[in-house]
């Protein structure tokens, strides 16, 4: 069984045994390769099985700033980079312009940071507790065979901790904030997106009761619907009347049984 990298010829014998309908199991089994790893392939490449998280993601690796990324987080990041890409723009439909694109980046970034505090508070708080436990042990003993240089060096990695852990806690706070505002923006809170379900809620007896508190707003749909209908009717008469086609032809371009002529 073959090993190693799709050559640019199996890629595109691949694409040939795709466009007649092989099945990914069934383009292994020609090209002699490990199904599992020609099916990701498929997908990856193609698109083709893939679903829409999972296509998702692959556009993701595309994009020219991926590489970008890939210097400024870990593996474990970038993996969770993609969930949160997919599902975004799953949520989106793929309704998505350059300039959200943009901002479902920067919230993402937003996400992993605020990750990042979290991970370094709570060193943090496992340092101080294996610390203060050091430290204790220490004053356990009898006062003349303390160590009280250990103590003090101690003491003074504890404070450091804890102020590290601070300003731990005032960064997540202004990533949470600035998280918050953006989430806004995009309009993608869970308050924004029940008023949007709910509004799209309205029914007809409500869009009614709407006209009938609202006269002049019934009078300006009346209006609107009135222009339409004449419009309608003089787009009819013209459509119905003859026609002199550029090749000659004379012929009724609208012909229904309320316009054909004698």
């Amino acid at each position: 069984m073959k090993k190693g990298r799709i050559s640019k010829e199996e890629e595109s014998e691949i694409q040939r045994m795709i466009d007649q309908g092989y099945l990914a199991d069934q383009i292994a089994a020609q090209l002699d390769r490990d199904a599992e790893s020609v099916r990701e392939f498929i997908k990856r490449k193609f698109g083709v099985g893939a679903s829409e998280q999972e296509a998702a993601a692959f556009e993701l690796q595309s994009r020219p700033y991926w590489s970008e990324l890939e210097l400024q987080f870990t593996k474990g990041e970038l993996e969770l980079f993609k969930y949160h890409w997919s599902r975004i723009i799953s949520q989106f439909k793929d309704d998505v312009i350059p300039t959200e694109e943009l901002q479902v980046v920067d919230l993402i970034k937003l996400e992993l940071l605020m990750n990042r505090c979290l991970k370094q508070n709570k060193d943090n708080i496992e340092q101080i507790s294996a610390y203060e436990a050091l430290v204790a042990r220490e004053r356990a003993v009898d006062a003349d065979q303390q160590n009280r240089d250990e103590i003090f060096n101690l003491d003074r990695q504890i404070a450091s901790l804890k102020a590290s852990q601070e300003a731990l806690n005032r960064d997540y706070r202004e990533l949470q904030a600035k998280k918050s505002t953006m989430l806004k923006e995009m309009k993608a809170t869970r308050e924004q997106r029940v008023k949007r379900l709910e509004d799209s809620k309205h029914s007809f007896n409500t869009w009614v009761a709407h006209l009938m508190t609202n006269p002049d707003a019934a009078r300006r749909y009346g209006l609107e619907m009135e222009k339409m209908r004449l419009a309608m009717l003089k787009e009819r008469d013209r459509l119905a009347a003859y026609h002199k086609y550029e090749d000659g032809l004379v012929d009724q371009p609208l012909l229904t049984p309320d316009t054909v002529k004698d």
